[in-house]
């Protein structure tokens, strides 16, 4: 079975992206030669599941290509019915039984790439398998929320953290089985 994991950084009070959907936070932590291992992570996935607007806010700023690459499967949460683009398909469907799907099929990992809703629905669904939250040293104070009060508690393992020169901590867990 295919794992779904999260691969995300937040401020070190939580938040995934300042008021406005801003995300220069995380300029405080770009280092040439330093990606805090994206390649490696990226590389054991075949399928990326994203929200709407974080797919949009990529898409703006440094465009589909991001996406539409040919090497993934990238399926975009939304409300409204949109044609495919390439191998981007917009879903407006059941989250849960899409995932449930996914990881059943051949292939290899899945990504979640944001927003806070999606994962936020896919931790209430207990279908997140495994968690590498990067915590960027600083306090936002206001945003996005990485994790909103709406969903059931659920018991994790740890499995490793890194530490980094720019202050940045990595922590990976996984659901405990």
């Amino acid at each position: 079975m295919r794992k779904l994991s999260l691969f995300i950084a937040t401020s070190l009070d939580g938040y995934i992206a300042k008021p406005n959907d801003d995300l220069s936070f995380l300029k405080l932590v770009e280092k040439e030669d330093e990606d805090y291992g994206y390649a490696e992570f990226i590389a054991i996935v075949d399928t990326i599941i994203i929200g709407r607007k974080t797919f949009e806010y990529v898409q703006r700023e440094i465009g589909i290509s991001h996406y539409d690459n040919g090497e993934r499967d990238v399926y975009v949460v939304t409300s409204t019915e949109r044609p495919r683009l390439g191998r981007i398909q917009f879903y407006n469907g059941d989250i849960a039984r899409l995932v449930e799907n996914l990881k059943i099929a051949e292939g290899k990992g899945i990504y979640c790439d944001g927003g806070a809703d999606l994962i936020n629905e896919l931790l209430k669904n207990d279908l997140i398998d495994e968690l590498v939250i990067s915590v960027v040293p600083v306090l936002l104070g206001n945003g996005t929320r990485l994790f909103k009060d709406t969903r059931p508690e659920q018991m994790l393992e740890f499995v490793s953290v890194k530490t980094f020169e720019t202050g940045l901590v990595q922590l990976k867990y996984q659901r405990k089985k």
